[in-house]
């Protein structure tokens, strides 16, 4: 799950890690491409086949993470419409949501008028 994945890549960066491997999901591959959108980290890479699937990330140590506040957990899920779309520290972070068009920023919904899961703020 993102959760798992998301603190994976936090304490590579601290640990000063340039690549790590992890199991392969959907959502994962979703939440990285976001990530990379906004240069939280360099590249991601689906290797192997199946059930053997894993991503091999590429993580960015000049722009590490400094903080991630999770809002949707399994047993809490948060919802809200693209005019609850709030900035995450003065622009300084991002929103990810979960959308009927897929995982994207908060504000890349709020462009397309679209609401939805709110997973989490990273900055």
């Amino acid at each position: 799950m993102y959760i798992d994945l998301l603190v994976k890549i936090k304490n590579a960066q601290q640990a000063g890690k340039k690549s790590f491997k992890t199991r392969f999901s959907k959502m994962d591959e979703g939440v990285l491409e976001v990530l990379k959108n906004h240069g939280f980290i360099k590249k991601s890479e689906i290797k192997g086949k199946s059930y053997k699937r894993v991503i091999e990330i590429d993580c960015d140590v000049s722009h590490p993470i400094q903080g991630v506040a999770f809002l949707s957990k399994p047993s809490l899920r948060r919802y809200g419409g693209y005019k609850d779309l709030k900035r995450v520290k003065g622009n300084y972070g991002i929103l990810v949501i979960s959308t009927s068009q897929g995982i994207m920023s908060g504000f890349e919904a709020k462009k397309k008028k679209l609401g939805g899961q709110l997973l989490f703020e990273i900055w």
